[in-house]
């Protein structure tokens, strides 16, 4: 009679704690470099009077909290409490994703209606470009990571960072052309895109989307065709 075959949560558990480990350090580097993005943001949109660049300080202080989440979630040592905490940490990126989409897309019609311009700011110029440099590492890092581990709220968070990069890319040509063809209604409709990207992120999140199931049998990575760390065949865990 043959063995029933053992059953496993994915993968290993050394590999599970090594996967854990290197998203809790990307969660914090990700919650340090925003937190200053914030806080320049913030205060160079406030002086620049600029929708896109204040909605940016809110997206870094979003992200804050979303990272936030996933270090509440991956700070239990044991790996069935962290995935109890997978929903609602998903549930709060969801709805930091949705909060920043809201305000930002009152305030971008407001500046649209006539209610104010942006001046240039030349800080905020280089804080986009600088973000546009940093963020699609952490992304990618913290994205597979959360992959191999089978993390929703890795992956999701991860997304998070990745936004910033689009974000940044969007900031970056609407400061750009307000500050050198003073196209004022450049920094609003920027942040617009900024808004919508937020909300199709939101959406992703709360459904739970954007993570790969971690294979469920013990089965060797060849007679899966999936990797060592217990990803299936078929799913982009790199």
């Amino acid at each position: 009679m043959t063995a029933p075959m053992s059953l496993s949560p994915g993968p290993s558990p050394s590999c599970r704690e090594a996967l854990a480990r290197r998203i809790r350090l990307l969660v914090a580097a990700t919650i340090a470099y925003n937190v200053v993005e914030a806080v320049v943001a913030l205060t160079a949109g406030t002086v620049a009077s600029s929708t896109a660049l204040v909605g940016f300080g809110l997206d870094s202080v979003i992200e804050v909290s979303s990272a936030a989440a996933v270090a509440w979630q991956f700070s239990a040592r044991d790996h069935h409490v962290r995935e109890a905490r997978e929903q609602r940490t998903l549930r709060i990126i969801a709805v930091s994703f949705f909060v920043l989409a809201a305000y930002v897309a009152a305030d971008a019609a407001r500046a649209l209606a006539g209610s104010g311009e942006a001046d240039r700011s030349v800080t905020g110029i280089a804080l986009a470009a600088l973000s546009l440099a940093i963020m699609p590492f952490l992304s990618a890092a913290q994205r597979r990571a959360g992959r191999e581990l089978g993390s929703a709220s890795a992956v999701a968070d991860s997304k998070q960072t990745l936004l910033c990069t689009y974000l940044s890319a969007v900031l970056l040509l609407g400061l750009v052309l307000n500050a050198t063809l003073d196209w004022t209604w450049a920094d609003p409709i920027a942040a617009l895109v900024i808004a919508a990207i937020a909300t199709k992120e939101g959406l992703n999140a709360w459904r739970g989307q954007g993570c790969c199931a971690p294979a469920t049998t013990t089965k060797t990575a060849a007679e899966t065709g999936g990797d060592t760390c217990g990803c299936p065949a078929g799913c982009s865990c790199r």
